[in-house]
């Protein structure tokens, strides 16, 4: 966790104007600067580290899976070897498997039994690829939240400093306003790259899905050509 949050003041330190000679501030003095804010900020970008890493290895396990079961499936519905097809359904972990073998269970009880089986199977199946995303769209938007709650004690601390000396002094203001700045940069800082994190993730979960449901498409058709051609025998 501690070298989460050093990479988040990192990106802090270099988007930080340099004060001069001698005068620039290392990640120690960002984090002791930005006050009790930063803890939870670095519980944001730990959290959401973990989640993009857990996230990316989990869709290209499953998207391997995928990819290798639709092509296999394919192929044997195609040739009609529908039991073949399911057991290959049964013994695979694909996200695909559950919905194609919802489906090829079915396939003796006509067309409309196989689509509704498969849009079931595939609801669920599609909410657990989604899954941690959620999260990541909620820590894309409380990070800069907190990282403006923080701006706005840090300006409470600098106007009050004001009052209680009564009179206006850059000394006095100055450790407020760094408070808000340094907060506000770090929740940016935060948000921006989990924000990409979870769009990407977005997207490959939407391929994953135009590819189950094409392959779905192709058994339809398939079954129901078969079904046509038991009817008119």
């Amino acid at each position: 966790m501690n070298s989460l949050i050093t990479t988040a003041l990192w990106l802090v330190q270099e988007a930080t104007p340099r004060l001069g000679e001698g005068q620039e501030l290392n990640l120690g003095e960002i984090w002791d600067a930005g006050g009790f804010m930063m803890w939870p900020l670095g519980f944001c970008m730990a959290v959401g580290a973990l989640i993009i890493v857990w996230k990316f290895i989990d869709l290209q396990v499953k998207s391997a899976r995928t990819r290798g079961l639709l092509s296999d499936v394919d192929e044997l519905i195609a040739h009609g070897r529908l039991r073949e097809a399911l057991a290959r359904c049964e013994d695979s972990k694909a996200p695909a498997a559950a919905i194609l073998e919802a489906g090829l269970r079915r396939h003796e009880e006509g067309t409309e039994r196989v689509i509704q089986a498969i849009e079931n199977a595939g609801a669920i199946q599609i909410a657990e690829l989604e899954k941690g995303l959620v999260w990541l769209a909620t820590l894309s938007n409380v990070a800069p939240l907190l990282g403006f709650l923080g701006t706005v004690i840090g300006m409470i601390q600098a106007f009050q400093a004001i009052e209680i000396a009564g009179e206006v002094e850059a000394t006095l203001v100055a450790g407020g306003i760094k408070v808000a700045l340094i907060t506000t940069a770090t929740g940016l800082a935060i948000a921006i790259p989990i924000n990409i994190a979870h769009n990407y993730f977005v997207t490959r979960v939407d391929r994953l899905v135009i590819d189950m449901e094409e392959s779905a498409q192709k058994m339809i058709d398939a079954l129901h050509e078969q079904e046509t051609s038991r009817a008119a025998s």
